[in-house]
This record gives structure tokens, C-alpha cells and sequence, in this order.
């Protein structure tokens, strides 16, 4: 009897203990889940944690097939028709719901030996792993050790010349969805340049896969070197001129980076040539601007205050006029790579990763100044352009918002250079890819 007494007076005394205990338990089941879940990231950096990202994390926005690839040959030409071409690449693959194979692009730039060139892998230049990062859902990079080669690759003749249209060449992929090269682990694109394909894609959709092309760190390295280089000439022009650049960022610290103009300044003999009979064919006056024109437009932008760095991109191997940086206006101080001591970071590179090095120049510049006929100028237009709608801003006319462009072989309104956006509305990449003078502000 004293027992069950002592028994009826435990279970009374532990009533009001039990929702505390079952909360406790409930917290540490929760905690030992939790561990579970996130221990993989705890044990690797950061590095590895893209790759293990990547590895693992399904395609929950769209139908890209892991286990279904695209194969297209070697990229050539140069840096910039290397990147369209391999967009297009990319968004042939997503059409047919396929990763594609990483491609390989070309480290040297010949028009007609072809077996002279040399190839580099898309990793060599370009980040893979923060490729699919910020592409994910979108578009997928898929490397050859993911093929399992069961099967023979279906092979895809792409047509070329002008009977090879748009419409054509859509109706050529609408083809193969669901048909039978869709039991194809892989389907291979064969033919000549695939940076000839006609045309079918938006602007915005190449502008996302540009935007997730990162530099790898190596390269990245020697871009910040260049820019810091052009950012420290600034600081002596504006020291000598007894200007103080000392300016206050919102969180109380001060010295601000030095703004620097770029200017991709086409004057080479082979683009002279090229220019002016384009003009001729064309019937167009705007598409050639020799250093002098190219100085006077440069002086009318009035963004930045002076004096002023000017960093001149041009391809010193093939220029003729080695006075490039004299006969500037006061305030406006000419920069190219030799007077910048930069050289020996270019020379001892390929011709890819210099073009490479002087794009990501010029794309970061305050100002960029370039020709609107140039593919090169047209891409980092595009680049700042998409960093412009980023920020919510779909115009540059009027006061300077940051990160200005323009075109000068087109006169503006004001006598100086026209202000320059890229169309995002363009339903296909002709602009870009061949140039127009039909460029505005919006």
C-alpha cells in the first residue's frame, strides 16, 4: 500500500515536468537534424563547396537533362565571337534539353589556318564551376566524364552561307525534339564555324549567359593588377595637379578608388582598311574614326572630373602610330600599355586571355568610350548595360548615372560622343555581332 502511495505521488509530482521534457527532446532532435544537414558544407571550403553544389543540386527550374548532352567543335576567332559563339552553344543545348559538353576555345587568332590553332579548355579561361552557379536552371556545362558513351553520338549537320536562314535553322532543332536523335546520349553539331550559325536567340538571353562567365582567379589577378596600375596613374596626375581625391564612402571611410576612362580605340591598319571600305559598300559615313577625331570626342564628356586617366585599349601589335598618347587635351592624361608598365603582364600571355584582360578593363571602367561598329565595344556595352538594368536603371540620358558608355564614331546631340545602352529588347544578336550607328542613351 505504501508503495503505491509513493508511486501515485511520483506520478503527480512529474505531471506539470512532462510538456518541459517533450520541448527539450524535440530541440535536440531538431539540433541533431540540423547537423546532419549542413555537416558536408562544415567539412569542405568554399571551393568545394561550388563543386559539391553543383554535383548534387537537381534542376528544379527547367527540363536540362543531365544525362543527355550536346558536342560542338573547337571555338575560334577572336575573344569576343569566341563568347557569342559560345552562347549560341549553350542555347542551342537548352533548346534541346541537353547540357553541353565543355567546349574548347582558342588560345591563338588565325583567320585561315585553321590547323594552326591553338586550343585552350573553356576552364582555362573561364570559372566552370561559378559558370553553372550563376547559370543554374538556365543553361548547364557538362564535362566529358560525365558521358558514358554508350551509345554512338547522333551527328548534326549545321548549314552555312545564305541559304542557310533563321528560319531554316530553327526549323531544323524544332526537328530533333522528340525525335529519333533524342535517344542519342549525345548529339554532335558538326560543321563549319559554329560562330555562323544564324541567329535566333534574344539579347537578354546572351546577356545572362555573358553575365555568368567569370574569369578564373589566375587571370582575375592580372586584371586587377592592370586596373591598379591605371587607378595609381590617376593619383599622381591628380596629386601633381594638387587635387585631393580624399572623398567620404558611406561608412565613414575615405579615399575612393580613382575614376579612369577606357577607350577601345580602333585605328589598327587592318581595321583602317577594313573600316573604310565597309564604308563604301555601306553608304555610310560613321563607322571609321581616325586619333584625332577619336581625341576631340573623347574631350567632349564632360562625366568625370579632371585631370583624368585615359586608358587606351588597342592591339599594339597590329598599330602603326606609336603617338597614340599625345595630342590629348589638358586634363585628360593617355595611358597605353607600355607607357603603363604593363606589358610584361600581356606579353606573357596568349592572345585570348590578353583580349580577356583588356575586356574586364574596360567593362569596370567609369567611363568607356568605343565603336559602335566593333564587336569588342558592343559586348562590354552590353556587359554594362546589364550591370545598368541590375541596379534598376533602364536609361543613362541626362546626368551622369555611373558606368556611361559611348560611341564615338556617332555625334551625339551636344557635338560629342553619342551616350550608348544596349537594345535588351532586340529579338536577335545582329546589332551586336555587325554593328549600327543607330545608337542611343535607353
Amino acid at each position: 500500500m505504501n508503495i503505491l502511495l509513493e508511486l501515485k505521488h511520483l506520478k503527480l509530482l512529474s505531471l506539470p515536468t512532462r510538456p518541459v521534457i517533450c520541448k527539450g527532446l524535440l530541440v535536440v532532435i531538431a539540433l541533431i537534424l540540423l547537423r546532419a544537414i549542413l555537416s558536408p558544407f562544415f567539412a569542405i571550403n568554399s571551393s568545394e563547396k561550388e563543386e559539391f553544389y553543383e554535383s548534387t543540386a537537381p534542376d528544379l527550374l527547367t527540363g536540362i537533362r543531365r544525362d543527355k548532352f550536346v558536342e560542338v567543335p573547337q571555338i575560334i576567332w577572336g575573344l569576343n565571337n569566341q563568347k557569342i559563339a559560345f552562347a549560341r552553344a549553350c542555347l542551342t543545348a537548352r533548346f534541346l534539353n541537353r547540357s553541353l559538353l565543355m567546349p574548347s576555345l582558342s588560345a591563338s587568332l588565325f583567320y585561315k589556318e585553321v590547323d594552326l590553332l591553338q586550343p585552350i579548355s573553356f576552364d582555362k579561361v573561364f570559372d566552370f564551376n561559378k559558370f553553372n552557379a550563376r547559370c543554374h536552371g538556365f543553361v548547364r556545362l557538362a564535362r566529358y566524364s560525365e558521358v558514358s558513351n554508350r551509345s554512338e553520338p547522333f551527328k548534326l549537320q549545321k548549314g552555312s552561307g545564305r541559304r542557310w536562314t533563321v528560319e531554316r535553322d530553327l526549323d531544323q532543332l524544332q526537328q530533333f525534339i522528340g525525335g529519333k536523335a533524342d535517344d542519342s546520349e549525345v548529339i554532335e553539331i558538326v560543321g563549319k564555324h559554329p560562330f555562323l550559325w544564324p541567329d535566333h536567340w534574344p539579347v537578354k538571353d546572351y546577356a545572362k549567359i555573358f553575365d555568368c562567365l567569370v574569369l578564373v582567379p589566375e587571370i582575375e589577378t592580372e586584371v586587377v593588377k592592370v586596373i591598379s596600375k591605371i587607378r595609381e596613374a590617376g593619383q599622381r596626375a591628380r596629386h601633381e595637379a594638387g587635387i585631393s581625391h580624399s572623398k567620404q564612402r558611406r561608412d565613414g571611410s575615405t579615399n575612393l578608388p580613382v575614376p579612369y576612362v577606357a577607350v577601345h580605340m580602333r585605328i589598327e591598319k587592318d581595321w583602317m582598311i577594313h573600316c573604310k571600305k565597309w564604308e563604301q559598300r555601306s553608304n555610310l559615313h560613321e563607322i571609321c574614326s581616325n586619333k584625332e577625331e577619336i581625341i576631340h570626342k573623347v574631350s567632349q564628356i564632360t562625366d568625370l572630373r579632371r585631370p583624368v586617366v585615359v586608358y587606351l585599349a588597342v592591339a599594339d601589335s597590329l598599330l602603326e602610330d606609336n603617338s597614340i598618347t599625345s595630342g590629348w587635351r589638358v586634363g585628360m592624361v593617355a595611358y597605353e600599355k607600355k607607357k603603363l608598365g604593363v606589358t610584361d603582364i600581356y606579353d606573357r600571355q596568349p592572345y585570348l586571355i590578353k583580349s580577356a584582360i583588356d575586356f574586364e578593363v574596360c567593362s569596370r571602367a567609369d567611363v568607356f568610350v568605343g565603336n559602335s561598329f566593333s564587336t569588342f565595344s558592343n559586348l562590354v556595352v552590353l556587359s554594362r548595360t546589364e550591370r545598368l538594368y541590375n541596379l534598376g536603371k533602364a536609361s543613362s540620358c541626362g546626368e551622369n548615372i555611373g558606368l556611361s558608355s559611348y560611341a564615338y564614331n556617332v555625334m551625339g546631340d551636344d557635338g560629342g560622343p553619342q551616350r550608348w545602352m544596349t537594345d535588351m529588347s532586340d529579338t536577335n544578336l545582329q546589332r551586336l555581332s555587325y554593328g549600327t550607328n543607330n545608337v542611343s542613351c535607353h
